[in-house]
């Protein structure tokens, strides 16, 4: 028999899924301590209720507000803010935005340092030099998986790039699943999300660096999301499709946190930076795309062209129109198309594409002329 490959685990310290499984983890955040800064998106009302229990029980509550993608403005106002809060904990509720802030001032808190000597490509990319403050993470949309990773995406303008604040201490402490708070999430938002989630686990399954570990996850995981999708799109509400999704998004996390993406999301941070488009967006326009252009690449080993033939077999099976049809079925459903892009913009953000770290693990290193023949077949011309 062949050796395994040696690898490593990062996972949340504690999990809680389930239906009422937010308000159920008000005892175990109180342990972290009693003065709670809580994280949350656009919309305050979404994480009132679990504040009101906190409140209860006796926790000193103080909100920072997310309304969109965490910038380096943002976060530097909010690192300003929690500062003068003197924080036990930090409790981040909402999308994949509000738990990239929150991982992020749980992280840099104890810190003296500027926040650029910790992020990466337009920083140093320095270790903390601190210990993080315990982090809860509850995610209310089931897509980036972020409750279950070690960095935190943070867009800087002035270098128009989204990059990541990593660090193995910032896998949250506790992540909290609860399948509700996604309930009547809109469709177009549902699948662009969803998406984001299934790319996260076709592209630990397909990458260079896949586990068994990450395998016994994501493969199930593949066809557990696409019938999950499709019930919510095509049928309407579900609570069944909508527990498996917020599964499915969560495993995602872990798979990619303990394997790697590839060029789908080695493109999607380059271009949301540089156009500002949501990250979901990027991710299920990009997919059917990549997928096509892995098929067609002559650099893959055989152990990743079975795979890579299994994924587009059950995307054929389960989404409407198969992947071929895949775009349709999207723009059908309301979600938005890429940005146009000029042929300059298309080559700029290829070749930045080239050095994302969600990049290193793709099974095949796309040239950045493919890279930009992908963005022209995914985005119109101004």
């Amino acid at each position: 028999m062949t050796p395994l490959s040696p690898f490593e685990l990062r996972l949340p310290q504690s999990v809680r899924f389930g239906r009422g499984a937010a308000l159920a983890a008000v005892p175990e955040i109180l342990r972290f301590g009693a003065r709670v800064l809580v994280v949350h998106g656009r919309d305050p009302g979404r994480s009132s209720a679990l504040r009101d229990a906190l409140d209860a029980v006796g926790a000193v509550t103080f909100s920072v507000a997310c309304p969109g993608e965490p910038t380096l403005p943002m976060l530097t106002a909010a690192l300003e803010e929690g500062r003068a809060r003197h924080p036990d904990t930090v409790v981040a509720v909402g999308g994949g935005a509000a738990l990239d802030l929150g991982k992020a001032l749980a992280a840099l808190l104890p810190a003296v340092e500027d926040p650029l000597v910790h992020l990466e490509v337009v920083g140093q990319g320095k270790p903390l030099s601190a210990a993080p403050l315990p982090c809860v993470a509850i995610p209310t949309t089931a897509g980036t998986g972020s409750e279950a990773t070690k960095n935190a995406v943070i867009g800087v303008p002035e270098a128009a790039r989204k990059v990541s604040l990593r660090d193995a201490r910032m896998v949250p402490d506790l992540a909290v699943i609860d399948p509700s708070l996604t309930d009547g999430t809109p469709v177009a938002q549902t699948l662009a999300s969803g998406l984001d989630a299934v790319t996260q686990v076709i592209e630990p399954y397909l990458c260079t660096r896949a586990t068994p570990f990450t395998d016994a996850l994501a493969r199930p995981a593949i066809e557990m999301g696409l019938h999950a999708l499709v019930a919510l799109v095509e049928e309407g509400e579900n609570p069944g499709a909508r527990d498996r999704l917020a599964y499915v998004a969560h495993v995602s996390g872990i798979a990619l946190a303990n394997a790697g993406l590839g060029a789908v999301h080695g493109l999607a941070g380059v271009l949301g930076g540089e156009t500002g488009a949501s990250h979901g967006v990027i991710c299920a326009r990009l997919l059917p795309r990549v997928l096509h252009a892995l098929r067609a690449s002559d650099a893959l080993d055989q152990r990743t062209q079975l795979r890579l033939a299994e994924v587009c077999a059950l995307i054929d099976a389960i989404v409407p129109g198969g992947l071929d049809g895949m775009e349709g079925w999207l723009t059908r459903n309301g979600v938005a198309r890429l940005p146009a892009l000029s042929a300059a913009d298309r080559e700029r953000i290829a070749g930045a594409a080239q050095a994302a770290s969600s990049m290193k693990a793709s099974p095949v290193a796309f040239s950045a002329r493919a890279l930009a023949d992908l963005l022209n077949d995914a985005s119109p011309v101004p």
